[in-house]
């Protein structure tokens, strides 16, 4: 099972006056690169958020938003109401007392600590839990959508590894001729050198050396190898990206070198094929997990 880098998890929910909501989204990256946007109320549990990120969703540039709505009316206005009334109706009645201006009265009294003490200033255990509980959640929600991205990339990946396979395959009809007509070559070309005096050992030796250099067998063996095993590494349960990259890198050698090899207009067109296969797969690969 492959996951891609390719993710988006929310979760919101209601804890006391606040009713809070964390959205989380991801892209493909080399590792795990977090940037977390906190109100300032809940600024002291990054640390702790990018823990959860870390464990569960291991790679990628994730964006974490954070939003706090204020639900209560009081909280909202970030006014104690009791001790703003209780307050300001003490000090009306002292200024009327002594004919003093109320003007600036109603400022004044909105600036005091006691008053302005609606709005809790430290997080208690409760608050903390219950904040650390959306971001598990909206972490588990995006790395689910990873995995059903996962699923799709999983059998475009089977499509296209096995389509490498039958062109492959079809490599096997053009091998007769190929090798018909590189004999052929080979035959004029000693026909013409005959009246050349040649040192036979030497000779036998650039043979060999030209037979091999025109031979496929272990590229065409070793494509065959990488195609089963990047297959066997889409089912396994640990992260495969990187290792699938790798495998898509082994096979590119091995096309190019088939195809450099090869000398054969119909073998190029199938070698051509399989590059374009092969460009589309590297492509996906690098937003897999």
């Amino acid at each position: 099972m492959i996951k891609s880098m390719t993710g988006f998890g929310k979760a919101k929910a209601q804890c006391g006056d606040y009713l809070i909501a964390l959205e989380i989204k991801s892209l493909n990256g080399k590792a795990l690169d977090a940037s977390i946007k906190l109100p300032v109320r809940y600024r002291e549990l990054e640390l702790e958020i990018r823990n959860i990120f870390s464990e569960k969703l291991t790679r990628g540039k994730i964006d974490c938003i954070a939003t706090i709505e204020k639900t209560n009316a009081e909280v909202a206005l970030g006014i104690d109401t009791q001790a703003f009334v209780s307050l300001y109706k003490s000090l009306y009645s002292l200024a009327m007392s002594v004919g003093a201006d109320t003007t600036n009265l109603l400022t004044y009294v909105l600036n005091q600590p006691e008053v302005k003490g609606g709005e809790q200033t430290e997080l208690d255990d409760k608050e903390k839990a219950a904040f650390l509980d959306l971001a598990h959640k909206a972490a588990e929600q995006l790395d689910q959508y990873r995995v059903c991205e996962g699923a799709i990339l999983e059998k475009d990946f089977e499509k296209r590894i096995n389509l490498i396979g039958e062109l492959l395959k079809e490599v096997e009809k053009y091998e007769t001729g190929r090798c018909e007509r590189i004999k052929d070559r080979l035959i004029a070309r000693l026909k013409e050198i005959e009246s050349i005096k040649a040192d036979d050992n030497r000779l036998e030796q650039e043979m060999i050396y030209y037979i091999e250099k025109l031979d496929i067998t272990e590229e065409k063996v070793r494509l065959r190898q990488h195609l089963d095993y990047f297959l066997q590494c889409l089912s396994k349960e640990e992260c495969q990206g990187k290792k699938l990259g790798f495998i898509a890198q082994e096979m590119g050698r091995e096309i190019n070198t088939l195809g450099s090899k090869a000398n054969d207009a119909d073998i190029q067109v199938l070698v051509v094929k399989m590059k374009d296969e092969l460009e589309k797969i590297k492509e996906q690969v690098a937003n897999i997990l």
